[in-house]
């Protein structure tokens, strides 16, 4: 059995439904092993031999014993689809709801554990590793409870027929306990091997599928074939080094069986000869019986070895399950969380906030102090990593930061529950991720329901109607894997219109009109100050012409609060700022003489 702390409830959650599997499978291998009975006594009895049970004369005689086996086959018929429905059927309620208390619990890990993950050991995890514990519940409780019911009531009648021969038949099953003992620890670690083997080679080809486009523009198909033909022939080779343990367990297994074959008919064969024994007769039917009763011994021998190298493949599945589910959950709520607190209306103040990443000393933010009041549109610039996606990282709460240094509405955002803080800001993130789904879905992300008058007047203020009724299907247009059928100009605006449904008292776009025109940015920009007055939006920009309307805006220099002001304040007092304006200017007039 599978024993381990974030499995072991489901023994009790679903024993009812083991127990009832496990009643069958005896009544089954108890009737499973009257057909050996009934064929040495038929043979006895048609050999006349005077011990025999039965007094098989003529065909009448033969028709009650044929009728019996019907009876017993059909109820094995039916025991057999009892224990496949209630064990391999629980096996399989025991994958889904440990796939979903996975799931549920990858939805809760920081932003700092998927960047040390790749996604390819993630999905290695919610594949091959559950599999292998569904395994383990499913064949792997039949295996066990099959090898002590089936295994004991076959060796115990063994025993009655002739202990001599049974006691010779048991040493190699003891051999194999033996060499069970030894392999098993061998296959867990070749299994991790394996399974290691397995992330790096999702890792890589995940890698490619997703970079086509900057392969194929550099021409390194070639180069990349070979890197994958490397990645993969590691793939092969763990994976043959665990089908070489595999196999010699299951060898064994099998040569130890036919050395037990071979003793039973010697044995048997000069018991029936009278040669060895002195008890009571042995008799043709009676090595009949017993070569049948071996024959259902068989399978659970057989099923030592594979159920050795299913429990280790599962045990070392699970150590990786359990390191996930182990792993903690950094971004919580307060013990003291302010739920009274149920929504944020707009008001931002750093408080000389500092912040470094998770597992690293370098300040990414120093001494942040900025006000940004209810209903102002502030807009944030900078060159690339002085820190700006940071800045809003931290206002969604994805990090953890010391006490009364961001505050919102003037609570201490570590105060607020998560729930409130993120329900009162909608994003628009830098990379505009964009789910394999309907347009419609895409931009009604928030809500339930899809309400198309909504998400077509959001696409409205985002710009993007006339562009989504000229596909096809229009708002029912199924975009590809990371919204691979949109350009980027596209993919901006959905998330746009996806953040803007969800009207929200704080709107962040980070980044938001990189691919877009000159026009389009000014027309979308224009729409949010109809729509959102009164409301806090916050800009993060490369352009000057995003964000030279907002109210306030933060020139933001090696993660400090370089300059802030209005656009006309910053031009006047900010050297660094002022460059940036002329510069930008300068690339305009260039692209239109072009």
């Amino acid at each position: 059995m599978l024993l381990g702390k974030h499995v072991n409830k489901f023994y009790l959650k679903y024993g009812v439904f083991f127990l009832l599997g496990i009643l069958a499978l005896i009544v089954v291998d108890y009737y499973q092993l009257l057909i050996p009975e009934y064929i040495g006594n038929i043979i006895d009895a048609l050999n006349n031999e005077p011990n025999a049970p039965l007094n098989i004369t003529v065909l009448e005689d033969v028709v009650p014993v044929i009728i019996d086996l019907l009876w017993i086959a059909l109820l094995i018929v039916v025991g057999r689809f009892a224990w496949r429905i209630f064990i391999f059927g629980t096996s399989r309620r025991i994958d889904y709801d440990l796939r979903n208390k996975m799931f549920a619990h990858a939805e809760k890990l920081s932003q700092s554990y998927y960047g040390k993950k790749k996604t390819g050991g993630l999905m290695a995890l919610f594949t091959n590793d559950l599999n292998a514990i569904r395994m383990a519940f499913g064949p792997g409780m039949l295996m066990i409870f099959d090898v002590l019911i089936l295994g004991t009531l076959a060796f115990y009648k063994m025993y009655q027929l002739d202990p001599f021969i049974t006691y010779m038949a048991a040493i190699p099953l003891f051999l194999i306990a033996v060499l069970a003992t030894f392999v098993s620890k061998i296959t867990r670690q070749k299994f991790k091997e394996r399974q290691k083997a397995f992330e790096d080679l999702s890792d890589f080809t995940q890698e490619n599928f997703y970079g086509i486009s900057v392969i194929k523009a550099f021409v390194n198909e070639v180069r990349e074939i070979r890197a994958f033909a490397k990645v993969n022939k590691y793939n092969q080779d763990k994976n043959e080094a665990f089908i070489k343990i595999s196999t010699i367990l299951h060898v064994s297994v099998e040569l130890f069986i036919n050395v037990v074959r071979v003793i039973m008919l010697g044995l048997g064969a000069l018991l029936v000869m009278n040669t060895i024994g002195a008890n009571a007769e042995f008799t043709v039917g009676n090595l009949s019986t017993y070569i049948g009763y071996f024959g259902s011994l068989i399978w659970p021998m057989m099923a030592i070895g594979r159920l050795i190298n299913m429990r280790a493949q599962a045990k070392a599945s699970l150590d990786r399950i359990s390191e996930f589910l182990d792993e903690p959950i950094e971004i919580r709520d307060d013990r003291e969380a302010l739920e009274d607190v149920k929504e944020i209306n707009g008001k931002i103040t750093f408080n000389n906030l500092s912040f470094a990443y998770p597992e690293t000393d370098e300040l990414v933010l120093k001494n942040i102090n900025l006000t940004i009041e209810k209903g102002q549109t502030v807009g944030i610039i900078g060159r690339t990593g002085s820190g700006k996606t940071t800045m809003v990282d931290l206002l969604l709460r994805l990090y953890n930061l010391r006490t009364n240094e961001l505050l919102l509405d003037d609570h201490d955002i570590m105060k607020l529950p998560i729930k409130t803080i993120r329900d009162s800001i909608g994003y628009v993130p830098q990379d505009n991720f964009i789910f394999t789904d309907y347009i419609k879905n895409n931009i009604s992300f928030a809500d339930d329901e899809v309400d198309i008058d909504l998400v077509t007047e959001m696409a409205k203020y985002s710009d993007v109607h006339e562009n989504i009724i000229d596909f096809p299907s229009q708002y029912d247009t199924m975009v590809g894997e990371r919204g691979v059928t949109l350009s980027g100009g596209q993919k901006q605006r959905i998330s746009i219109a996806r953040a803007l449904l969800k009207k929200p008292n704080i709107l962040i776009m980070d980044d938001s009109f990189s691919a877009v025109d000159t026009k389009t940015e000014e027309s979308v920009i224009g729409n949010l100050r109809k729509l959102r007055k009164g409301q806090t939006t916050i800009i993060i920009a490369h352009r000057v012409s995003t964000i030279k309307e907002a109210d306030q805006i933060v020139y933001l220099e090696n993660g400090e609060v370089y300059a802030k002001g209005t656009h006309e304040e910053l031009i006047k007092s900010c050297k660094l700022y002022h460059d940036l304006v002329l510069r930008q200017q300068l690339e305009s007039e260039l692209e239109g003489e072009e």
